[in-house]
């Protein structure tokens, strides 16, 4: 490329903004990209995250050793626009452009899946989560007997979302006849898969399911799946669907007659403002709780339990708690330590450093390497909780059943709709 004096005045001029050379600059500090979705239908699973950035820039603001050398650190944020397609370009900027030398991604296959692509291609560490374990990693063609090299991620996996409804289930009196909401993604073909999904478990456990098959994200009509509810008597509805669906279905659900005794949905219920959107149809929704104030553990990076996470949050944005925040905070906590511990900032050793974790973070402990299914795969505890409106006020999520992590206490029993 010709070096042409106009080029050559805009690169000098950026260097003296800068306070020094580009070499330096590039030299002396750690690049860390994150890719979550900031708008479009997921929206809600980013909400939080440049809160989190803001925080662990403050945190952060005195760099972090790396094999006794101190580096700034320089955090870059993409958003995915909930489009599986934006994400992987903004990964390939991420990592082609600005040159980052870790990746962490959160928020649905949709984002984290192409991001951890683009990061296992170019052979760039990253993180994720906020992914159930499966579509992430069979969603992605994962090898079981090889695993990723440069992919890592923590959350929990199908088996527990399985365990977590089906315990809450088996507490009310129902006919055990389960209507199924899987759309045509990542997340619904993997609740439907008849091996690693829903089907098997729900059949040896003695439950009927009606699955009227895949659908579209965003559409306008579920009368067909409600008509097959109602032809096999369905008590109980479970799904993963986005919050748009998720109030259209109910809305067509209660104009059609159709009066489940439990709704058990994943995506679509995480959210306090997609409940509160639903109006009195929120009340008595169960969906899987990933995180809350109650758990009792605790940040590795900033000593705050998880209550006091919560407080911070809503006392400085007025905004309720919400529960991708804390893995928003955790991916950090892992990315931190993970980068003190590398011997350099060599892709390799970063990769290795993070693989070699072993760390209680505020979502739990986070380890690689034989304690999760697979090498790459760390799994995050799960309960279940139920939606109602306290003091007639806001909606806030208990938590009802907690069989599967009997160290996260309840808040209540289940009650059906």
């Amino acid at each position: 490329m010709t070096l042409t004096r106009t080029t050559l005045i805009k690169s000098l001029t950026a260097i003296a903004l800068l306070g020094g050379s580009t070499a330096v600059l590039a030299a002396d500090t750690i690049k860390i990209g994150y890719v979550s979705p900031q708008t479009g239908a997921l929206a809600s699973f980013g909400e939080t995250d440049k809160w989190v950035i803001e925080h662990m820039q403050s945190e952060l603001k005195d760099g972090i050793v790396v094999n006794g050398k101190k580096y700034a650190v320089e955090i870059i944020l993409k958003d995915s626009q909930s489009n599986p397609n934006r994400a992987g370009e903004v990964a390939n900027d991420l990592i082609l452009k600005d040159k980052v030398n870790l990746i962490l991604t959160a928020g649905t296959p949709e984002t984290a899946n192409p991001v951890s692509d683009a990061a296992e291609l170019n052979e760039v560490p990253a993180i994720s989560s906020v992914v159930p374990w499966q579509p992430w990693f069979f969603g992605r063609q994962g090898n079981p007997k090889t695993g990723f090299d440069w992919t890592y991620h923590f959350f929990w996996g199908l088996e527990d979302v399985i365990a977590t409804f089906t315990n809450g289930w088996k507490t009310i009196d129902t006919n055990k006849q389960v209507g199924a909401l899987f759309p045509n993604d990542g997340d619904g073909n993997a609740w439907g898969d008849k091996e690693l999904g829903f089907p098997k478990p729900l059949a040896s456990m003695g439950f009927g399911l009606t699955d009227p098959g895949r659908f579209q994200s965003g559409t306008q009509d579920f009368s067909a799946q409600i008509s097959a509810f109602k032809n096999a008597n369905v008590e109980i509805v479970t799904g993963v669907i986005i919050p748009p669906d998720a109030k259209t279905f109910l809305t067509q659900a209660r104009q059609q007659g159709f009066k489940p005794k439990a709704v058990s949905l994943g995506k679509a219920l995480m959210h306090p403002l997609a409940i509160e959107a639903l109006g009195d149809l929120g009340e008595g929704l169960t969906t899987e709780m990933w995180w809350s104030p109650q758990h009792p553990f605790s940040s590795s990076l900033t000593g705050q339990s998880s209550r006091a996470l919560a407080d911070s949050y809503e006392s400085s944005t007025g905004k309720q708690w919400t529960q991708p925040l804390a893995f928003a905070h955790a991916l950090f906590e892992v990315a931190t330590d993970s980068l003190k511990r590398s011997r350099s900032l060599e892709p390799d050793d970063i990769k290795n450093a993070i693989a070699a974790t072993r760390l209680p973070t505020v979502v739990g402990n986070v380890a690689w390497g034989g304690e999760g299914p697979f090498k790459n795969v760390s799994k995050t505890p799960l309960v279940l909780g139920q939606w109602s409106k306290k003091d007639g006020k806001r909606y806030d999520l208990t938590i009802v059943n907690n069989e599967s992590a009997p160290e996260i206490p309840v808040g209540g029993a289940l009650k059906p709709m």
